[in-house]
């Protein structure tokens, strides 16, 4: 048996409020007796469901939070972190599932933060330009080191972060859904980078929901539930209905919900749009009660088109019609008050406002129905949040709980709530699943099936094919900023038959 590196014994770890005080005067534990152990060079999966406790675990490893009881020894030493730069000196390197690089800072300022190179006077700018290109292309990633962040695509940014967090010679690195952005090529990419990483006896705790990659990289598997352990096994014994059964103490039955049927008439028609100068023209409708997908590669414009059609972003030429309607000028407010709503995929920029609690963010696309003589009915407001918490099963210790304060997977819960209180009649839907749990996207499929049934027509951009396939009454496949592909018989919904319509 290979050296264990990390050894987590008993860690339990408390919620409690801004004053110090425990929630609702009792002792609400995150973290229940946790064992968590990592031998060298190996890749360790950690799955949950949102809320189970992974990013706290992790969270207390990369040095963010303490442990309030237990103990922790790394590398031979007992440790107890009090900030990440201690992690990091120890050999942690963290890659977040939500990118924290600095958006005003090109690729190079973001690589060297902290460790800048110095000149006579300054930062010796062209040694880090240099060397952050020898990082990128060292591990096959051809990124310009002078591009500033947020001039990348989410990809790219999230192949910094790897790349960042790899130049620091971590010897234990986490990966918390490093592949959440990614395409399946860059994935594969990944997967190459972590066995190479794994040859030269660094190890890795990967995080992922994506159960098709886990037997792929993995060499053993943790499951928490609850902010408890439930076990550990072996990939060679992976059984995807026991893990599902770990995860949310039953198994799951049935993964897609499809019970809607499409209503003939159309809410929805695009004609000619062009989403780029140079792009060709993009031609799709959306039926009441239907469920459209769009697929393609990420960079092939689909985030594009649906913020054109939602009016956040400029295209050049062509027609949206939208009730009947032929609209003009549009903007987010003017189309949300028509009840056209888009579900961005960056749920941390575009979809919630981070700092404020649940209430207010799930109110935040109601607002006028809740105002009275300039002030917020706070009754209604409050009954309307405490509702839909419960109605999509927010995991959750309070509605007055900060945003910031929840799994990614129950971020994404609540940005979709703050849409589906206003009684949505088209839902655009970007990525809806990205970083949830297993149980969680049957939950999510069986409100889209809902949502369909009762008459309103769905658009939903999803990278993931099995979604794509599951859901999907027609799907749409897009490359280079228009339609190639459009599949309407079910008999056609092949992972294959989609993939080549994408090169």
């Amino acid at each position: 048996m290979s050296k264990v590196i990390l050894k987590m014994q008993n860690i339990t770890k408390y919620i409690f409020d801004a004053y110090g005080k425990p929630i609702h005067g009792t002792d609400v534990k995150i973290l229940k007796d946790v064992n968590f152990d990592v031998h060298e060079a190996e890749v360790h999966i950690l799955v949950g469901e949102n809320g189970a406790g992974k990013s706290t675990l992790m969270k207390i490893l990369g040095g963010i939070i303490p442990y309030d009881e237990g103990s922790m020894e790394l590398f031979g030493q007992k440790v107890s972190f009090t900030n990440p730069r201690q992690s990091q000196e120890m050999g942690v390197g963290f890659i977040h599932q939500e990118l924290n690089l600095c958006q005003n800072l090109n690729v190079a300022e973001n690589l060297f933060l902290g460790r800048e190179l110095s000149g006579r006077v300054f930062s010796n700018k062209k040694e880090m330009y240099k060397r952050s290109r020898e990082m990128l292309m060292s591990l096959g990633f051809d990124i310009d080191p002078r591009t500033k962040v947020k001039n990348l695509s989410t990809a790219q940014q999230q192949i910094v972060e790897i790349v960042k967090v790899i130049s620091y010679d971590s010897k234990l690195v986490i990966m918390d859904e490093p592949t959440a952005s990614l395409t399946q090529a860059e994935i594969d990419h990944l997967f190459e980078i972590i066995r190479n990483m794994v040859k030269q006896g660094i190890s890795v705790i990967y995080i992922s929901h994506r159960f098709e990659e886990l037997k792929e990289i993995g060499d053993r598997l943790t499951v928490l539930r609850d902010g408890s352990c439930v076990g550990t096994i072996d990939m060679k014994d992976f059984d995807h209905d026991k893990v599902v059964n770990m995860m949310v103490g039953r198994t799951l039955t049935k993964m897609y919900t499809c019970t809607h049927t499409p209503k003939e008439n159309e809410i929805l028609r695009v004609e000619d749009l062009r989403i780029g100068q140079g792009t060709e023209p993009v031609n799709i409708h959306v039926n009441a009660g239907e469920i459209v997908g769009i697929g393609g590669l990420v960079g092939a414009g689909r985030t594009e088109l649906a913020k054109s059609i939602f009016g956040a972003r400029k295209y050049f030429g062509g027609r949206i019609t939208y009730l009947g309607e032929e609209i003009h000028g549009q903007t987010p407010r003017r189309m949300i008050e028509k009840g056209l709503m888009y579900l961005s995929e960056d749920r941390k920029i575009e979809g919630l406002v981070l700092p404020m609690d649940l209430v207010c963010n799930i109110s935040l696309a109601s607002l006028p129905r809740i105002f009275k003589n300039t002030y917020i009915k706070k009754d209604v407001e409050e009954k309307m949040a405490r509702e839909m918490i419960g109605e999509i099963d927010v995991v959750c210790n309070s509605s007055r709980q900060l945003a910031s304060t929840l799994s990614g997977g129950n971020q994404q819960k609540v940005a979709l709530a703050k849409w589906l209180v206003t009684n949505p009649k088209l839902l655009i839907l970007d990525e809806p699943t990205r970083g949830i749990d297993v149980n969680a996207k049957a939950e999510i499929y069986e409100i889209m099936d809902r949502l369909a049934g009762s008459g309103v027509g769905i658009l939903m951009i999803s990278s993931e094919l099995p979604e794509l396939i599951g859901m999907s009454d027609r799907i749409y496949i897009m490359k280079q900023g228009t339609i190639s592909g459009e599949l309407t018989d079910h008999k056609e919904f092949r992972q294959e038959t989609i993939l080549a319509y994408t090169i």
